[in-house]
């Protein structure tokens, strides 16, 4: 039943997913990511550009050599995952007993096909399990014990108990306990946010991922906004990509993206004005910060954010935009990759 299901899978999947640059020539093709918002240190500034710009061009790479909107956001999500200065896969933070538990989705615009897992644990692409569920079963979301067994199935290198664990993310987790008892228990500790990326093909499909640790010291068990479609992860065709990044219990309350989206659709709004509407609206509403990107169906972008610092950047073409604080346009020109031809 399983090689059934993944045939089937692949079958309908492949036209929709490596459209052949080729063969379409109607937009830019674009990968824009983020590394989380929130209350960035400065001494983390550099490493958290370094690594958003790194991303963006592995995620940027893959797009150019496979036409794959769903490969260039895997693989710019999984340069983050592997970063520790990142909330996701070895970076990620810790739950209140001390463990990592992690939430992330994966989606295509082109026929809204989507992969979401949360409460994975000892590997460190949670967001490459999303896509495996989406291409070898028959569900949308499996969480938990029924995730890791597909990872197993499928050949994820399972980590020993703890090897995900970091003396940053233990020194977090023990700063978050001691904060209970002063005057700082509101404060979010570790890494800010969550990590995500979107992409534009050459055809115009789109796809958004998402991948998180989650917040220091929640409680087991604990599922937030990044697998949530519609709250902190979509991509359709019809309107664009985005993926949220910031207070997750606010986040999915809001339905942030779905909001977003509906002012592209339907409100004759970029997607920077509909992040823009819609983040200050729930920091009004909550009083509660987050940070968005996104990419439009035609290749416009919104980058936003109501917390102090988000870290993003993307490439189109030989340019290689990225910065951390508000209205900070930094630009690189890095050339494009190099294709083998085939």
């Amino acid at each position: 039943m399983l090689r059934f299901l993944l045939v089937t899978s692949l079958i309908l999947f492949v036209p929709a997913q490596a459209a052949k640059l080729s063969e379409c020539a109607q937009f830019e093709p674009t990968v824009l990511v983020h590394g989380g918002a929130g209350n960035i240190a400065d001494a983390k500034v550099p490493f958290a550009k370094l690594g958003v710009k790194h991303a963006a061009r592995r995620g940027y790479e893959a797009l150019q050599q496979t036409g794959s909107v769903l490969d260039a956001v895997e693989q710019a999500v999984n340069a983050l995952e592997e970063d520790g200065n990142f909330n996701a896969g070895y970076g990620a933070v810790l739950n209140w007993d001390g463990d990592v538990e992690m939430d992330a989705a994966i989606m295509h615009g082109g026929n809204l096909s989507a992969g979401c897992v949360s409460l994975a644990r000892d590997i460190v692409h949670p967001i490459s399990l999303d896509r495996c569920i989406m291409e070898t079963t028959r569900h949308q979301y499996i969480a938990g014990e029924g995730a890791m067994h597909i990872a197993q199935q499928q050949g994820f290198d399972i980590l020993s108990k703890g090897a995900l664990v970091t003396e940053a993310a233990k020194k977090s987790l023990a700063d978050f306990k001691a904060s209970l008892n002063g005057s700082r228990a509101d404060m979010l500790y570790g890494s800010p946010g969550t990590v995500g990326a979107v992409a534009l093909d050459a055809c115009g499909n789109v796809a958004a991922a998402t991948s998180t640790g989650g917040i220091t010291g929640k409680l087991p068990g604990r599922i937030g906004d990044s697998p949530l479609l519609g709250a902190g992860t979509y991509a359709d065709n019809e309107t664009g990509a985005v993926s949220a990044t910031g207070h997750g219990e606010t986040i999915m309350r809001f339905n942030v993206v779905s909001r977003m989206l509906a002012l592209v659709q339907h409100g004759n709004c970029s997607m920077q004005q509909a992040a823009q509407q819609v983040l200050q609206q729930m920091s009004a509403r909550f009083e509660q910060t987050a940070g968005i990107i996104g990419i439009d169906h035609f290749g416009q972008l919104g980058i936003y954010f109501t917390s102090k610092r988000m870290s993003w950047a993307y490439q189109r073409g030989e340019e290689l935009h990225f910065g951390v604080d508000k209205d900070e346009d930094e630009v690189e020109i890095v050339g494009e990759p190099r294709v083998a031809n085939n």
